[in-house]
């Protein structure tokens, strides 16, 4: 057995590096399409304002795009590191997507991104535009791919485990790619990232309007950002809505502790909107409950039950019984492959394997594992209810908060006053952090609801880390905090430095009118690349 603190800093160890990497992922998403709005808006109308916009903002999305590669290669490699039985064991699945996001996705979006900034002056206006279109659509294209995986890490379909390699294999690559659960979790993650971009781009322009610096360029950015925000903000929701239902047709478990339920309510389920879950009780000391809310965004019917955390932990304790035949059956195939018997015992009961290594927490002949110790597998897979509780609540009550912000911009903006209302521009400003806190809190929920499972219900965390020495893993482990941290600063930096020069400063060749084809100085050119 591995030492279980080992397993926990190889957790948190990823989880750092991940969430660090996020912090630069869903930046790139939303201004990848909004500087695509904007030069299309050039090319129709000709207007240099709109050229200056769109170099303006590619330069920070340059800068944002180089740190997101660099911390995002580097997570990766975490796989064979700190991960490796779970490279071993599910890596036929798992490095196929991320195969192809890297020859498929991200080659194209590194192309564009070069053709982006060196086209300017030397591709036409359509030429460049197209290009800048193909940049948007592989950074889209890469969080499809890379989603996918994390996608079959939640719902573990299209594959089996094969008996005589003692490893999950592909038999259905389609179902890997349509995973419903991958599905729901692209168009969920993708829309949080342009809401991402949106306050991004708003709140810079709030910091420019108070200035009183770069009017034009602001304005207009501050009206294409809080269009583009509602669409996107409302599209969070509704696509949530649909994580929701993904999560109670696949992860039961999940669903049950982000929202308390100890108990399996009547249809329809009420949803808590505060509680205060006891996870030693399993029930909650105090809640207050929306009627019938849960049922609907759970199931989209009035009649269909959801089950409370004690039963699933209940038909928990049947699966860890499969496991235990399925097993058994493994074992007797590895002594003799050619066990016909074995093999027809193995097949019906292979879907509980995962539940019976819960086991090995306990001891290593899980054969011989005593009912009590069966019961505490079980129990095993339920999550820590109280941090998934509120997590969820802090992200949704953001996403709230951030489409009343958006509704409230997009009315201003057609309305043509809101650069004269300080307060609004001020509430532009402070609300940049929100877009993050509220994705991180996301990511938490589904990467830490999924527990106890690296894969649900294939594979437990404890089994797939690497049998690494404790020394070895602290050491890993402050080197990546301090070189992501190294590389926060970095970005932090390189953009207050190309806000504060803003767009003039950054591109001297652009302050006097000038041929809208015109070439960009070897200066300016030199000056917006990240």
């Amino acid at each position: 057995m591995i030492d279980s603190t080992v397993v926990e800093l190889s957790r948190l160890q990823f989880a750092l590096t991940a969430m660090y990497h996020f912090l630069f992922v869903p930046l790139t998403l939303g201004l990848s399409f909004m500087i695509a709005i904007m030069e299309s808006v050039y090319v129709m109308t000709g207007k240099e304002v709109w050229r200056r916009m769109t170099i303006f903002w590619g330069t920070l999305f340059g800068i944002n795009f180089a740190m997101g590669v660099g911390t995002g290669i580097v997570m990766e490699f975490q796989f064979g590191m700190n991960w490796s039985y779970y490279s071993h064991y599910v890596g036929d699945i798992f490095g196929a997507p991320l195969a192809i996001e890297g020859l498929m996705a991200f080659f194209l979006e590194a192309t564009f991104i070069g053709l982006f900034f060196f086209g300017w002056g030397r591709l036409s206006r359509v030429q460049h535009l197209t290009v800048t279109w193909l940049m948007a659509l592989g950074t889209n294209l890469s969080a499809l791919w890379i989603l996918i995986a994390n996608g079959w890490m939640q719902n573990p379909t299209g594959a089996v485990f094969n008996p005589d390699t003692m490893r999950m294999e592909v038999v259905d690559f389609v179902a890997v790619l349509f995973n419903p659960v991958a599905q729901a979790k692209f168009v969920h993650t993708v829309s949080a990232g342009y809401v991402t971009g949106a306050v991004f781009v708003m709140s810079i322009s709030a910091f420019y309007l108070l200035r009183n610096k770069h009017h034009e360029l602001a304005r207009r950015s501050f009206a294409v950002a809080a269009a583009f925000g509602l669409l996107s903000s409302l599209s969070v929701v509704v696509l949530g809505d649909e994580s929701g239902y993904a999560a109670n047709e696949h992860q039961k478990m999940k669903l049950a502790a982000i929202e308390a339920m100890w108990e399996t309510e009547a249809a329809p389920a009420d949803f808590t909107a505060f509680g205060i879950p006891n996870q030693a009780t399993h029930s909650n000391d105090y809640a207050i409950k929306v009627p019938y809310l849960m049922g609907l965004i759970a199931t989209r019917s009035l009649d269909k039950p959801i089950p409370g955390i004690l039963e699933l932990v209940e038909r928990a304790e049947h699966r860890v019984r499969g496991g235990q035949i399925a097993y058994g059956a493994l074992e007797r195939l590895r002594a003799d492959k050619n066990d016909v018997e074995a093999r027809e015992v193995f097949e019906r009961h292979w879907q509980d394997l995962g539940h019976g290594l819960l086991l090995k927490r306990y001891r290593d002949d899980i054969l011989e594992a005593t009912p009590e110790q069966i019961a505490q597998a079980a129990m095993d897979t339920v999550p820590r209810v109280m941090p998934l509780f509120w997590t969820f609540r802090i992200m949704a009550g953001l996403g709230f908060y951030l489409i009343a912000f958006f509704a409230a911009s997009f009315w201003l903006s057609c309305k043509h006053n809101f650069q004269d209302k300080r307060w609004f521009l001020k509430l532009a400003l402070w609300s940049l952090p929100a877009p993050w806190i509220a994705i991180e809190c996301g990511w938490y929920v589904a990467e830490y609801g999924r527990q106890p499972w690296a894969v649900e219900g294939v594979l437990p965390t404890f089994y797939a880390a690497s049998g690494l020495a404790l020394h070895q893993i602290l050491l890993s482990l402050c080197g990546f905090i301090a070189l992501y941290t190294v590389l926060l600063v970095i970005e932090i930096k390189l953009m207050l430095k190309a806000i504060g020069k803003g767009p003039d400063a950054l591109f001297p060749s652009l302050q006097a009118p000038s041929s809208p084809t015109a070439p960009l100085s070897a200066d300016a050119l030199a000056g917006s690349q990240p």
